[in-house]
């Protein structure tokens, strides 16, 4: 549960942070980041695999370029569904989802599966 709870927290604050850098990305209110923040876990749980999957060809053929192009989507679905968010269009999608993916990315180095902040230390002996 902590887990969950900090990696919600760090998705709430990749939101805010996408919504404060890029002109085309709005968000308003502070239930709406928590909104979105669980919407967007939702997605990324349930639909994004299958997205995933039906478009394997297209993202082997991309080298795995696609995948962008899916997050995008999956960001600007949860846009749509929620009416404090909004995403001026394509280009703010995704990269309002690399962002997003950049903190969320950071933020998994130093936090382990039980939500506990975790440092790898790698010993050399020889």
């Amino acid at each position: 549960m902590q887990g969950f709870l900090l990696r919600s927290l760090i998705t709430i604050f990749g939101l805010w942070l996408t919504a404060a850098v890029l002109p085309g990305v709005t968000i308003t209110g502070t239930g709406t980041f928590i909104l979105a923040a669980l919407l967007l876990g939702f997605v990324n749980a349930v639909i994004r695999p299958l997205a995933v999957i039906l478009t394997f060809p297209l993202t082997l053929l991309t080298m795995g370029l696609f995948l962008l192009v899916i997050n995008a989507g999956m960001f600007g679905l949860v846009a749509r569904f929620l009416d404090g968010f909004s995403v001026a269009g394509f280009w703010s999608a995704l990269f309002g989802s690399i962002i997003l993916g950049f903190t969320s990315t950071l933020a998994s180095w130093y936090i382990g599966p039980k939500g506990r902040y975790e440092i790898l230390i790698i010993e050399n002996r020889r």
